[in-house]
């Protein structure tokens, strides 16, 4: 059911626009102490680095793969972690981006469509580029959920920002614009 007033059309997309920079600002935050969030999660499922799982053996040998993996990189070759803190900047310039469809989101609409492309091109980046890097189908399609499930907000705060703007009547902002204004002067 969509909201009949203005304030209730902002405050919608606002909260999904709040949601959205949180998530983008805690998966940032979460991409740069793997090594340390990994030897927790095997903890957890009772993986130990002592005793070496096959990397066959389900979601056990897969954090183990990962956790060793990481460890060994970080020993021999940290600078390499360098491509996961630059991974979680995307992520920050991204969420601060978002801010602008706090402030004023008609004016800023074009970032819900920009959203949606982002979240619809992690889908064929995790089929891709996973499959050429080994990684399990079955983490690939986790990856891709982040996708789908990021669209669903994205796509509804463009709809009500489409709505917001017919209801206030304003026009969105759009590429051709400028062209029209010059036409008409």
């Amino acid at each position: 059911m969509t909201p009949k007033r203005p304030e209730e059309l902002r405050k919608r997309v606002k909260l999904l626009t709040r949601l959205f920079v949180f998530g983008l600002v805690v998966s940032s935050a979460t991409a740069i102490p793997l090594e340390a969030e990994l030897g927790w999660l095997a903890q957890i499922v009772g993986v130990s680095s002592a005793t070496r799982v096959p990397w066959d053996a389900g979601l056990h040998g897969w954090i183990w793969q990962i956790w060793m993996g990481l460890r060994e990189t970080n020993t021999h070759y940290p600078f390499l972690a360098y491509g996961t803190d630059w991974l979680a900047f995307g992520h920050f310039v991204i969420a601060i981006a978002f801010v602008g469809a706090l402030r004023d989101p008609v004016r800023n609409a074009w970032l819900f469509d920009f959203g949606l492309i982002a979240c619809a091109l992690v889908m064929p980046y995790a089929l891709i580029f996973g499959g050429v890097r080994g990684i399990p189908i079955w983490w690939r399609l986790i990856d891709c959920s982040f996708g789908v499930l990021g669209a669903i907000p994205r796509w509804l705060c463009r709809q009500w920002t489409f709505e917001l703007a017919t209801r206030e009547e304003t026009a969105l902002p759009s590429v051709t614009a400028p062209q029209q204004r010059l036409k008409t002067t």
